[in-house]
């Protein structure tokens, strides 16, 4: 049985997307077969693993609005055992479509359930925001990563997202889990980045992930050529750091 794994902040810019495509990739190039959801309408997530989305017929919109079953909606990817449901800009409509449904928290977890058989990790991609998509993504998920930027600003808005969390928990999926706390654009250099990386440490403590990661150019610039930093560059110091990762999580569910 797969693990449904939201990766969630309603802060843009926090390493969201760069966490979930080279999460994937890395728990892929570790023999795992993974699942990567898109469940934002920027859809960088699809992208970043080479996917025209300007030509997604079927996808998470189709996918959250069960016009679309899953499987239809599955397209494999470069990165080994790494399979994706792409995103396209229609997925902007589709908070405004779900206000009027029954049960619309529950429709990207309806839509998937069935796929926990066949993937070992399935991971969503959430927007930066807390509204009715980032609700369906935790309300499908088993645990959520919260990732947070080694920066002045990095803990605002945390308590919202918690205070969001505890009440899915407490409404929709009671076994909600945070799966842990994921520093990134982690510059050693810096004081204000190590000042972070303490703060957040001591006030989390065990919920916070052993393996950091840092600012790398080389992260940044695999998005451009549609590959995750493991199909472009294994030895660089983004492709380490996100396989460390990957090999944390897996030894964690194991």
């Amino acid at each position: 049985m797969g693990k449904i794994i939201a990766i969630a902040n309603q802060k843009g810019g926090v390493g969201k997307t760069t966490t979930s495509v080279n999460l994937a990739a890395s728990l892929g190039a570790l023999e795992k077969k993974v699942l990567l959801i898109d469940a934002d309408p920027q859809a960088n997530a699809s992208s970043g693993l080479g996917i025209d989305v300007d030509n997604v017929e079927m996808g998470a919109y189709q996918l959250i609005e069960h016009s679309s079953k899953a499987e239809d909606c599955i397209i494999p990817t470069s990165a080994p055992h790494v399979d994706i449901i792409p995103a396209h800009i229609d997925l902007v409509a589709i908070e405004i479509e779900l206000v009027d449904k029954e049960q619309r928290e529950y429709m990207l977890k309806n839509a998937i359930h069935h796929l926990k058989d066949q993937y070992d990790y399935i991971l969503i991609d959430c927007a930066p925001s807390l509204g009715l998509l980032t609700l369906n993504a935790l309300t499908a998920a088993d645990s959520v990563i919260i990732p947070i930027q080694c920066e002045y600003f990095a803990l605002e808005g945390l308590g919202k997202l918690l205070n969001t969390i505890k009440s899915v928990q407490r409404i929709h999926n009671k076994e909600l889990d945070i799966e842990g706390m994921l520093l990134t654009m982690y510059d050693a250099r810096l004081r204000l980045s190590n000042q972070v990386v303490e703060e957040v440490q001591k006030h989390f403590s065990d919920m916070v992930f052993e393996t950091i990661i840092q600012r790398n150019v080389r992260l940044g610039e695999a998005p451009s050529f549609g590959e995750s930093i493991i199909n472009y560059d294994v030895s660089s110091k983004g492709a380490t750091n996100y396989l460390s990762l990957a090999k944390e999580i897996i030894k964690k569910n194991d």
